[in-house]
């Protein structure tokens, strides 16, 4: 990372969403964006060549390599609302509080377009939206809509808003949405994962309520105030609130008072014990798990601060283009399962049809699932064939400072 604010210009970390000028860039955030989304496709690969009725994190039904492949993807989520914050912060230091809200809500709605169109079409290859799941831009969308308000807040309101909301947030977890009446699905969008439309022929199911996340934006926003710091004094910082959160989290975790809707239990091995403490709720996240994933994190950003290492070079790369490269390695899956389709089965009919959410994102045919190592060669390929166009466009954004450019 940068020794100074100047280090931090065009940091812009908003789902990739980057203000398009010529200025240097805060490189451990970027690669540790890039490792994290590179993570986040093989999960992507498994939900559309894995078994779709299985849960990797059900210890009745799993094996140590599926919940393990699954659980590595858990950071993914915290990651890009953390930085989406932090690179708020960043950006408002170059630019008016007016520029900066005005760039937050047309981001937010952009991301939410996105969300709703164009992921949507990515996931099912359709358009008749009998099943609409609203997933990680929707919410990263509203988080930056609500920033938009929150930044004019002193910074100590703004801490406490997002500390409120991630720590206190399972206090809510008794509270049923169907208690709302009629308001129920505001519920749901705020606070409980469910439907917030179903009429017997379209289902809208709402998978990433706002709540916890707008709150990690927010505490991401307090978290980029540190790159203004000295270089010892941010690593110092990074330091001792990643030991401390992850340590937090394995003190309460033990306690099985607090944090999870779900406690862990002892098993007859110490690997299933492990996985039934690390076994945290991502759907909605709960506060155990948003430590469990936010202080290795911390760490990692520290560990990257005095210089990106040739090995994650392309990581970095990646990173500097993570919207580019969410949108495009969903299509690229979804075609590749296409193929696959076509060349197991002779037929593709299946893969453009999800008439329910037992059949999301589309209906696979009877032993669709292709087992881990072809899940793994899957994942790799993909991260291969988008590396170039990635590296394309990264430099493509370098030169030309387009405006257009910024909302991919």
């Amino acid at each position: 990372m940068g020794a100074s604010i100047a280090a931090a210009d065009r940091s812009g970390l908003m789902a990739g969403a980057t203000v398009a000028v010529r200025r240097s860039r805060i490189e451990s955030i970027d690669v540790v964006r890039g490792i994290i989304i590179v993570m986040m496709a093989l999960d992507h690969v498994h939900d559309l060549f894995g078994n779709f009725a299985s849960d990797p994190t059900n210890l009745s039904t799993t094996t140590p390599a599926l919940f393990f492949t699954r659980w590595v993807t858990h950071f993914c989520a915290p990651v890009f609302f953390l930085l989406t914050g932090a690179g708020a912060f960043l950006l408002g230091q170059r630019i008016q509080k007016a520029g900066l809200a005005r760039f937050l809500v047309t981001r937010g709605l952009w991301l939410i377009f996105l969300e709703l169109v164009v992921m949507r079409f990515a996931l099912q290859f359709n358009f008749d939206y009998q099943v609409t799941f609203i997933t990680v831009l929707w919410a990263l969308g509203w988080s930056m809509i609500v920033l938009a308000a929150l930044i004019w807040l002193p910074r100590w309101a703004i801490a406490t808003f997002g500390i409120v909301l991630v720590a206190g947030h399972n206090l809510l977890d008794n509270i049923a949405a169907q208690s709302f009446g009629a308001w129920a699905p505001l519920w749901r969008i705020l606070h409980e994962l469910g439907p917030v439309y179903s009429d017997g022929h379209h289902v809208v199911f709402v998978a990433y309520v706002l709540i916890p996340w707008v709150g990690v934006t927010a505490l991401g926003y307090v978290l980029g105030s540190i790159y203004g710091w000295n270089e010892n004094a941010r690593r110092r910082t990074l330091l001792l609130l990643g030991i401390a959160i992850t340590l937090g989290f394995i003190a309460l975790r033990y306690t099985n008072v607090y944090g999870n809707p779900v406690q862990w239990r002892p098993h007859p091995t110490l690997l299933w014990t492990l996985m039934s403490f690390i076994n945290t709720n991502k759907y909605p996240p709960s506060l155990l798990f948003l430590m469990m994933t936010l202080g290795p994190v911390l760490l990692l950003l520290r560990a990257f601060d005095k210089g990106v290492p040739a090995p994650f070079r392309p990581a970095l790369v990646i990173g500097k283009v993570p919207l580019f490269f969410y949108v495009l390695h969903f299509y690229l899956i979804h075609l590749l399962a296409v193929a696959a389709s076509y060349l197991r089965y002779g037929r593709i009919d299946e893969t453009f049809q999800s008439p329910d959410i037992a059949h999301f994102p589309f209906s696979a045919p009877p032993g669709w699932d292709v087992g881990l190592p072809w899940i793994y060669a899957i994942w790799i390929g993909v991260v291969v064939a988008l590396y170039p166009l990635c590296k394309w466009y990264a430099d493509l954004r370098q030169r030309s400072g387009a405006w257009w450019l910024s909302y991919l």
